[in-house]
């Protein structure tokens, strides 16, 4: 199984976590941008997450809003997509290399 996305493109390890820089993190959730605003909605953030197999993709989705959205926005903005990180290693499987 692997992310697609262009060049952020991942296999998953025996480990079981997708493997990439943040950059590359930030680049693939970006692609979800469907209106290209910059920002990333709950049901944005909910098609990132089925796009790598995520169950639960409602309540992930809901909750990794929660966790990022700084402002209260209903949004997860550019400078709030750092706050997504743990939730990411947490919730959706994913493993980062700073």
């Amino acid at each position: 199984m692997a992310i697609t996305g262009g060049d952020t493109a991942r296999s998953v390890p025996s480990g079981g976590k997708y493997q990439m820089t943040v950059e590359e993190f930030k680049n693939w959730l970006m692609k979800f941008d469907a209106d290209k605003d910059g920002r990333i909605s709950q049901k944005e953030l909910r098609q990132a997450i089925r796009s790598c197999g995520g169950w639960f993709s409602g309540w992930k989705s809901s909750r990794g809003l929660t966790e990022a959205d700084a402002n209260g926005s209903g949004f997860i903005d550019e400078q709030e997509i750092d706050w997504l990180l743990d939730f990411a290693e947490t919730n959706m499987g994913f493993k980062f290399y700073y």
